[in-house]
């Protein structure tokens, strides 16, 4: 990452390149839930699903449907997959996390033209809670009048990986007893406007170190975070070396965002 701390996808740090803490693919996830019926094999599917939900929403969205109508299309596809049988023959040799969702739900969409069959499967089951009022207020700010479907998705897709990667490091910190550094810092990681960055002796005011220490515990800060968000893009993708690749298209989805994604 930069010292501004503009490049959050960064698919050039080779430092980074051997990180081997990866946790299991997203992927093998998948394919445990279609092939057996293990012990939380089930509870690990809904939880991919709460965490890509809101992706898919925004597509859903952006092919026209009104927000109930979203809602329950999301909906219905989760529980499409949940269903053993619907991922049965998926090969993860064939492609990224990523696209398989996105070609599923095109298809998902396709076969649910009629209104009627959008209820969801299973009465009124809910297996995945979804925050339907925070969706609306997201969608609002969605870059609609120029970017496509699968643009949105793929941006949002991005944010949603950076966010996963941010929570991990919250959560380390919180571990280690050093959430409130965390939260000094946290600007320095993700910032929407780098001129309002707090200075690094207001932070080394507010923590009570030395100015060279801010500056250390930054560059250790984006480090890790660059680690986790190396992995969690390695758990979307069925090969270590599509990494890199997978970065620079998300990156490039960002681009195309123009930074209108909050």
């Amino acid at each position: 990452m930069d010292e501004a701390g503009r490049s959050h996808l960064n698919p050039d740090d080779s430092s980074l390149a051997g990180a081997a803490e990866f946790r299991p693919t997203r992927w093998s996830v998948v394919l445990l839930s279609a092939q057996s019926k293990a012990p939380g094999s089930q509870a690990a599917l809904a939880a991919l699903c709460r965490l890509y939900w809101y992706p898919l929403y925004a597509f859903v969205r952006r092919r026209g449907y009104n927000p109930e109508d979203a809602q329950d299309l999301v909906q219905g596809f989760f529980l499409h997959l949940l269903d053993h049988k619907a991922l049965a023959q998926v090969d993860p040799l064939k492609g990224k996390f990523r696209s398989f969702l996105l070609a599923s739900i095109q298809n998902y969409l396709s076969k649910e033209v009629d209104r009627a069959r959008c209820v969801k499967r299973g009465g009124k089951r809910e297996s995945v809670p979804l925050d339907a009022k925070n969706a609306e207020d997201r969608y609002r700010l969605e870059p609609t009048d120029y970017l496509t479907a699968e643009k949105i998705f793929d941006a949002r897709w991005a944010l949603t990986l950076m966010d996963e990667a941010m929570s991990l490091l919250s959560a380390e910190y919180a571990g280690e007893g050093k959430a409130a550094t965390f939260e000094a810092l946290r600007p320095f990681l993700r910032p929407i406007d780098s001129e309002a960055l707090p200075s690094c002796e207001q932070v080394a005011g507010q923590l009570d170190v030395s100015v060279g220490a801010v500056r250390t515990i930054i560059h250790r800060l984006r480090k890790r975070y660059t680690t986790l968000l190396r992995a969690e893009v390695a758990s979307t993708v069925p090969d270590p070396g599509e990494i890199d690749e997978e970065l620079h298209a998300l990156c490039e989805a960002l681009i195309a965002a123009e930074g209108r994604l909050e």
